[in-house]
């Protein structure tokens, strides 16, 4: 069987061309048929095979124009990201790369020039003293990009990071730019491990 348009790119991709006689199918049919192969294949408790048929299963979906954009765009993205739950290299390395792109930015923005010293002052009025202690806004750095790259800021960047995959906050102090940074890092690292940790089971599963 051929989906449609497999004949003129046949000869392109290297591939021999289809016999004449053989049928066209749309996506969502040769989708149709790898569901039931994967749902007879996972019966039979052969999941290697079945996972193979899942994957051409998703490939066609997102290949079918007869399907809303938006369920489209979402299986462009799981397999983006991780190859529909089968690719585990390309799940570590997408959370690989989002967190060593957290740590550049935390450390030539988002750390202040220096950390904040909580200031006390005191009021006393007759046998009583009242003490407030204030912490000052954190302070943009400055200066060229070249000299806030330093081990100090490192180790803080990716205490900061670290703290963002597990989903926990570092309680380090931050700029307005790191904060929303951190906060993004939040949402978007721990949904990534979750999928590089999903790939690993089915890799193992397998």
């Amino acid at each position: 069987m051929r989906t449609a348009g497999d004949s003129e790119q046949a000869v392109a991709r290297g591939w021999t061309r289809p016999p004449q006689n053989v049928p066209e199918l749309r996506p969502a049919a040769v989708a149709a048929l790898y569901r039931q192969l994967r749902k007879s294949l996972e019966d039979g408790k052969n999941e290697p095979d079945a996972a193979d048929f899942y994957y051409g299963e998703c490939e066609m979906r997102r290949h079918d124009g007869t399907r809303p954009w938006s369920e489209r765009a979402l299986l462009g993205a799981y397999w983006g990201l991780s190859g529909y739950g089968l690719r585990a290299g390309r799940a570590a390395g997408w959370l690989v790369a989002t967190m060593v792109a957290t740590v550049a930015l935390m450390m030539l923005w988002g750390l202040p020039a220096d950390d904040p010293k909580p200031v006390t002052t005191g009021r006393q009025s007759g046998q009583d003293i009242t003490l407030i202690t204030d912490s000052p806004d954190p302070l943009n750095p400055a200066g060229p990009l070249d000299e806030r790259v330093t081990m100090e800021r490192f180790e803080k960047s990716l205490r900061v990071v670290v703290n963002s995959v597990v989903f926990r906050s570092s309680g380090q102090d931050l700029t307005t730019f790191g904060t929303y940074t951190e906060m993004l890092s939040r949402i978007t690292e721990p949904v990534l491990l979750g999928l590089a940790v999903l790939t690993i089971r089915n890799r193992v599963k397998r």
